[in-house]
């Protein structure tokens, strides 16, 4: 699941590796949007609703991974416990100029135990100071990611991977232990 706040990249890091178009048509929105400037987006920058950005790669010819991008809008946030069924684990993009828009995915992830990291979209801030502005333990992964490459989407997915394998190991653990 690749999830965060509205218009911080999203689509744009799901399209960047999907080896398939995407399964839902972006379009531009038709009610008001509270959406903060960013000098760094073009002047023809509309927000776009899409209840669901679909993305697919394959790892070999028997294992697929499907990538679904959550929701921005906050009504649309019943979304999540369908798309979080069943998912690996979470990547929840942050805009530096937002970084509290994704408070509500964090305590989602949290509250469900789905293992995530975070991927600092168009990183122009310290990491450190975002890791405390969201207040995460040391152990979350918290990255640099241009969703726009897809070499810098693929090394999030990898981090990804290895938390989901570090979570489990952690549950195996405890399980044998009580």
């Amino acid at each position: 699941m690749v999830s965060g706040g509205l218009g911080v990249g999203k689509t744009t890091f799901v399209g960047a590796v999907s080896e398939i178009g995407p399964l839902v048509t972006r379009a531009e929105t038709t009610e008001p949007i509270l959406v903060v400037d960013d000098p760094e987006r073009g002047a023809d920058w509309r927000p776009t609703t899409v209840p669901v950005d679909v993305g697919r790669i394959t790892l070999d010819s028997s294992l697929l991974l499907y990538l679904f991008g959550a929701p921005g809008a906050d009504d649309l946030d019943w979304l999540w416990d369908d798309l979080a069924d069943g998912a690996l684990g979470a990547v929840i993009v942050v805009d530096t100029g937002r970084v509290h828009d994704c408070h509500a995915v964090l305590d989602y992830c949290a509250q469900h135990g789905t293992p995530f990291v975070v991927a600092v979209n168009h990183a122009d801030a310290d990491l450190g100071e975002v890791r405390a502005a969201l207040a995460l333990a040391d152990w979350i992964p918290v990255l640099e990611c241009d969703a726009r490459r897809r070499d810098s989407v693929k090394d999030v997915l990898v981090a990804l991977l290895e938390q989901v394998l570090s979570h489990r190991a952690d549950h195996l653990v405890a399980r044998s232990a009580g």
